[in-house]
């Protein structure tokens, strides 16, 4: 599972937390951070319908796309953050096994994530540990067929209904000064979505859970 990663810098920084002193930050404090951005999915999916029928032993998964990635957080106290993820626009490419065309096409897509966020230390080490919860909503566009999928059945047209889901997040800062930040932040985030292939050989549908680790190494600014 691609979330024993996930699970693994949460084991670091849960130990950061309990053995070393924190960075303090302040209430009002707004920290905004950016570095390149990889979504990671653990995708699965139902079997693929053709016209309405399911076919045996097939199968859709989603491929990871590395962004800038950029994230905004606002202090309320020196314990508690609220926190926006941002992003350029990720591009997947979406295959398929169990049919005999490989590539089915491509999709874009924006993770707009908030989330709660807590630190836990409050006095001058230069490590600042950090966990969050919150919602994440993802909106799909630029969707399009592959010319695989084209030639085998005609061209096609591609949609992805957008996604609310729940987010989880793990991090830590490294203070270089008292404005300049090293960072290394993951989400763990809940996208489900119906996908939609109009061609002439008929319809095609699928549900497809892309379940993402989002991993990011970035500098950051307190202001």
């Amino acid at each position: 599972m691609k979330y024993s990663q996930f699970i693994a810098l949460l084991c670091i920084v849960t130990s950061l937390s309990v053995s070393s002193n924190g960075y303090a930050y302040e209430a009002g404090d707004i920290i905004f951070r950016a570095g390149p951005a990889t979504v990671d999915p653990d995708s699965s999916s139902g079997l693929i319908n053709l016209g309405g029928a399911p076919l045996a032993g097939t199968e859709v998964q989603v491929e990871s796309d590395t962004q800038l990635g950029l994230t905004l957080s606002y202090m309320l106290n020196e314990h508690w953050g609220i926190e926006l993820l941002a992003s350029t626009p990720f591009e997947h490419d979406i295959t398929e096994t169990g049919v005999g065309v490989a590539n089915v096409g491509s999709a874009k897509h924006l993770p707009p994530t908030l989330v709660a966020q807590y630190y836990p230390m409050r006095s001058d080490s230069a490590f600042q540990p950090y966990f969050g919860a919150g919602l994440n909503y993802t909106t799909f566009f630029s969707e399009k067929t592959s010319p695989e999928l084209d030639n085998a059945l005609g061209k096609g047209d591609l949609s992805l209904d957008d996604s609310f889901g729940l987010a989880l997040e793990v991090g830590f800062d490294y203070a270089l000064n008292d404005k300049w930040i090293l960072n290394l932040s993951a989400w763990l985030i809940d996208i489900d979505t119906d996908a939609e292939i109009n061609t002439p050989a008929g319809q095609i549908t699928v549900d497809v859970d892309i379940d993402p680790v989002v991993y990011m190494l970035g500098l950051g600014y307190r202001f």
